[in-house]
């Protein structure tokens, strides 16, 4: 069974997300985004009074947001880095990012893993897939778990939202078409995480999200 826990961390409010298989105590963090001492504090101790056993990054997209903790992650667990290729570059671009937006970023080690649409991801016991959906950035990914009805959707998909177009290779068109082709056709039922605010259903999405109202949807 596929246990998640959320932080939110950072001056940006990113949801960093610890998931692990219940039965062999097999972790990932997804986007670690805590900043600071306390933050890094936090996701330490969870991780010892839970006994879990460290094992991936997984990064949706590679905004500064989502980023700031994989530093001192890498270093304390080295669990394996995992994204997609379209956004390796932007690891390096967080860098000046952080200066115009007066935060301190430690430079990101390079991915481990590079994905790509529908690979598999084995945690443990658990078993999960990577979709593929560029637009808020080139390389987004999202993180669905099928047996357990559980989508990790970074800035892709918020409650009655989406992801910004206007940062770095921001496409809204194709940000449309990832969720209308990729996620839209999830069970109604699957609850998605995404990377800022609370959590929602496909089917709250596809009924109420401004942005993706469409009849033929419904």
């Amino acid at each position: 069974m596929l246990k998640v826990h959320r932080f939110v961390f950072n001056p940006f409010f990113e949801n960093t997300f610890l998931i692990w298989d219940e039965d062999s105590k097999t972790a990932a963090i997804i986007d670690p985004g805590c900043y600071d001492a306390d933050e890094r504090a936090f996701v330490e101790d969870f991780i010892l009074r839970n006994s879990l056993k460290l094992d991936f990054i997984v990064l949706t997209h590679c905004h500064i947001d989502h980023i700031f903790g994989n530093s001192f992650i890498k270093q304390k667990y080295n669990p394996v880095i995992i994204a997609n290729e379209n956004d390796v570059y932007l690891l390096d671009i967080m860098m000046e990012a952080a200066t115009s937006y007066n935060v301190e970023l430690s430079a990101s080690p390079q991915p481990d893993k590079l994905v790509t649409d529908n690979e598999e991801f084995v945690l443990g016991n658990v078993k999960g897939k990577f979709i593929f959906t560029p637009g808020h950035s080139p390389g987004g990914i999202c993180l669905y778990f099928e047996k357990d009805k559980i989508c990790f959707t970074g800035d892709t998909l918020f409650k009655e939202s989406i992801g910004r177009t206007d940062l770095w290779g921001g496409d809204l068109p194709l940000l449309v078409k990832s969720i209308e082709e990729k996620l839209f056709i999830l069970p109604e039922d699957v609850v998605i995480h995404p990377g800022h605010q609370s959590e929602s259903t496909i089917s709250h999405e596809k009924k109420h999200n401004p942005f993706l109202k469409d009849e033929q949807l419904i």
